[in-house]
């Protein structure tokens, strides 16, 4: 096996360990909350999504992507990246200091002042892990990293959990947010010690910047929009409802935000490596969307199948609305990887001008979509971020073809027998819904059998991935 290869296949595993790992505890632990802080604590929280995210996008500025991606990259290159994460955290910090009297008036929420103040910390505190974190994805360790991350989750489980049981309210949540940063700060620098080695570079940060400047205006707008629901709902509606949509918008995206990581953090600095074989790096992209596919659709076609029981067993009947927004999203974030398995060609191609003329496109659409769904209520607003996700599909196929091999209709044929495949098995599972009443066998049965048709499904019509992953998991590295 080369190098490389190895790499990846390593990297891939320790990538799912970390994520897996550290989203299995936090889901858990969210689901311990939900039942005892109810929608509302959840729907102030995510008041604030989008003003601690549009922090967090400035602090990198697609410095992380444009270190990566660069062949040649110093130590003047991390340093410079390093003092600015500071600066730019400082920044965003007092300016949401100053505005969070603005941000509790414009929701009529009082109580937001002090809760923006406490939570916008942890955009200082993640700007201390940038540059740690780049250079471990450019090292492809992603053990290190695995490390750092359960430590940290353990940690920050342990100190929610006490403040929960102290009835500390909404503020368990700023709790669990900012010790997960802190700890995640202390193991990163226990285990990769790095401080920066020379001064700040004008003539790196140009260069930094040139690439990276198009990635952050693509992704202010893709944050913005993003959460943007989030600030529409708490506006028009209530804090509870809000935090129904949140959960349901978490719960339906978790699988794929998290499984799309794993794979997309190891396979962008490998493409990066061989992004001059055109023939190599498309080949490469093929697999990884298959994978994604393979892996990802029938957990996200699964969820949405069993939301309703799942969030009554889990969570109790107050969450109940929730099910049914979550069964929409659900079928909207099976696309998410491909979506941003073909954007992440756009990086390696080095074409981040492509990527803003895409996202521009594509937040054109969505203020449509908004504009006609919002009078209509929450439930047409997941509707209409569904049918956004879709047209958004073709949009950014169409340009990953004019760039490779990788056509709509190739994406098309690679993916259609695993998609309809996914269905199928859903569709024979959800009989269970006519024969049981009780939810807690009603949610056994349906698992098991989604679960043990699909599995056996593949093994015998996607061997090739099957093997794969297999060996992916039980190889034993070097």
């Amino acid at each position: 096996m080369s190098s490389i290869k190895q790499k990846t296949t390593n990297g891939l595993k320790w990538s799912a360990i970390e994520r897996i790992a550290t989203q299995a505890v936090q889901l858990i632990v969210m689901l311990i909350l939900g039942r005892m802080l109810g929608p509302e604590a959840f729907g102030l929280v995510g008041m604030l999504a989008i003003f601690i995210a549009i922090s967090q996008t400035f602090v990198d500025s697609g410095f992380s992507s444009a270190l990566i991606r660069k062949q040649d990259r110093s130590e003047a290159d991390y340093a410079t990246t390093f003092y600015f994460n500071i600066v730019i955290s400082l920044i965003c910090y007092v300016l949401l200091f100053i505005c969070a009297p603005y941000i509790a008036d414009f929701y009529q929420q009082p109580e937001l002042i002090n809760l923006t103040r406490v939570l916008g910390i942890v955009v200082l505190v993640n700007a201390f892990t940038v540059v740690q974190r780049t250079r471990l994805t450019v090292a492809m360790d992603f053990k290190t990293q695995a490390k750092a991350s359960i430590l940290s989750v353990s940690c920050s489980t342990i100190i929610t959990l006490i403040l929960a049981y102290y009835n500390f309210g909404v503020w368990v949540l700023v709790g669990q947010t900012l010790s997960f940063a802190i700890f995640n700060v202390i193991f990163f620098n226990v285990f990769d010690p790095w401080l920066p080695k020379c001064g700040f570079s004008k003539s790196s940060f140009k260069e930094l910047f040139g690439f990276g400047s198009k990635l952050l205006a693509s992704a202010i707008l893709a944050t913005i929009y993003e959460n943007i629901y989030q600030i529409i709902i708490g506006k028009l509606f209530n804090a509870g409802q809000l935090g129904l949509f949140t959960q349901a918008k978490n719960l339906s995206s978790m699988p794929a935000m998290t499984l799309t990581g794993i794979i997309q953090r190891v396979t962008y600095p490998m493409m990066s490596q061989i992004q001059n074989d055109k023939q190599a790096l498309d080949k490469a992209y093929l697999l990884t969307l298959r994978l994604a596919a393979v892996v990802i659709s029938p957990l996200i076609i699964g969820l949405g199948l069993v939301s309703k029981p799942l969030l009554t067993v889990l969570l109790g009947q107050e969450w109940q609305s929730a099910a049914e927004l979550m069964t929409i999203l659900c079928i909207g974030y099976m696309l998410y990887p491909i979506h941003a398995i073909n954007l992440n060609l756009l990086q390696v191609k080095g074409r981040s001008d492509l990527f803003l003329k895409l996202e521009i496109i594509k937040k054109v659409i969505t203020t449509i979509v908004l504009v006609i769904t919002v009078p209509l209520g929450i439930k047409a607003i997941c509707i209409g971020m569904v049918t956004q996700s879709y047209l958004a599909l073709f949009i950014n196929t169409y340009y990953t073809g004019k760039l490779s091999s990788l056509t709509m209709l190739k994406q098309f044929k690679a993916l259609i027998s695993i998609w309809l495949l996914t269905f199928g098995c859903a569709a024979v599972a959800s009989l269970w819904y006519l024969i049981v009443g009780n939810d807690i066998i009603q949610l056994g049965l349906i698992i098991i059998t989604a679960l043990s048709l699909y599995f056996i499904i593949i093994k015998y019509l996607q061997s090739d991935l099957f093997d794969y992953i297999i060996n992916a998991i039980f190889r034993k590295s070097n």
